[in-house]
């Protein structure tokens, strides 16, 4: 399929879906790689109430996205699940969320969130779904799966059960979690992964965190996040996709392209909003677009990301509200929402939430 046809293709999808799914196209143009697609679903926070109750709408969430992944055209090459499936990560909510997402058609590659990890330290999540960290290559691009929720192992081993070191990183902003890292253990995995790699492969880097620092108060934060891009920075083309924020967040650092994707679940208000402490907003944050923050599905629209030339065009199809598009500006050297960003285009609710 040529470029042209599939973004057309791809705008009738933006005019009638709603869901919160990500597709990914990683573009050659004439080089002798094969352009493909990929799907990206994440932040589900599937939680048990009592029993087989489960929250449902957090549920409806990750059923949606399932099916609309099932009905893509062009279909995906294979899914991205970008971590946080359960909410507290027992047993019974990571067996629903994946009994939920076993209805997808597609192959699917798992990252792993802290929601899925502290509470056994992610030994089920493992028994399931295999590594924490690996890689793969499909179609001459290296995909690398990092596990970038974890904390010093003193912190670890600090409470006296998971269930109440689980309670606490379970807080977005509990003052008593610990910021997430990467490790010296992954990253030295990482750098022997990368050395095979040729410098001119696109990479695509799939975490959970992002692999910056954005916000600390909020665990919007990767303590190793310098070490991290040091590794990546000899590689010419590189992007990075994260969930965890419950947010569109975008940022370049060097050959670096940060985007994150939404979440299934519900949408976090933006520090600015936190009324215990000073805003720490970044620049590189913008506020989300949203009609009504009390609406269960608002935020946690479809996307559709255009990665082309190693660059990311990312459109945002939000329920009840105007669609957003990030792009790369070249001028600039940085992705950017310039129709949100021109004050005299906002709407009430960019400037009041």
């Amino acid at each position: 399929m040529k470029r042209r046809d599939f973004l057309k293709s791809s705008g009738a999808l933006l005019a009638g879906g709603l869901l919160p799914i990500s597709l990914v196209e990683v573009a050659f143009g004439k080089s002798k790689h094969e352009n493909f697609t990929f799907a990206y679903i994440s932040d589900s926070h599937i939680q048990q109430i009592k029993g087989n109750q489960f929250v449902r709408n957090f549920d409806t969430g990750l059923m949606r996205a399932v099916a609309e992944c099932n009905m893509m055209d062009p279909k995906p090459d294979f899914v991205i699940y970008g971590g946080d499936l359960a909410q507290i990560g027992n047993k019974p909510e990571l067996d629903h969320g994946l009994e939920l997402m076993s209805a997808c058609r597609h192959k699917v590659h798992y990252v792993m969130g802290e929601h899925d990890y502290y509470l056994d330290l992610g030994k089920y999540w493992e028994s399931q779904l295999g590594p924490q960290w690996y890689s793969f290559d499909h179609k001459g691009v290296h995909f690398v799966v990092l596990n970038s929720i974890l904390v010093d192992e003193k912190w670890v081993n600090k409470w006296s059960s998971g269930e109440e070191r689980m309670g606490v990183m379970a807080g977005l902003d509990n003052p008593l979690g610990s910021p997430f890292m990467v490790g010296a253990k992954q990253r030295e995995w990482l750098r022997k992964d990368l050395a095979k790699v040729s410098k001119d492969t696109p990479l695509v880097i799939l975490s959970h965190s992002p692999l910056q620092k954005i916000y600390k108060g909020w665990n919007f934060w990767t303590d190793d996040a310098e070490k991290i891009q040091a590794l990546l920075k000899p590689f010419r083309k590189v992007n990075v996709f994260y969930g965890h924020v419950h947010q569109i967040q975008y940022n370049q650092i060097g050959n670096i392209s940060f985007h994150s994707v939404m979440a299934t679940a519900w949408p976090w208000p933006y520090p600015s909003t936190y009324s215990q402490a000073a805003s720490q907003l970044p620049k590189l944050t913008v506020e989300m677009n949203r009609a009504d923050p009390f609406f269960e599905r608002d935020a946690t629209g479809w996307q559709f990301i255009d990665v082309w030339s190693g660059n990311a065009t990312m459109h945002f199809q939000l329920p009840e509200n105007k669609p957003r598009t990030v792009a790369y500006d070249k001028k600039n050297k940085r992705p950017e929402d310039k129709d949100y960003q021109a004050k005299k285009n906002r709407i009430p609710p960019q400037t009041h939430y």
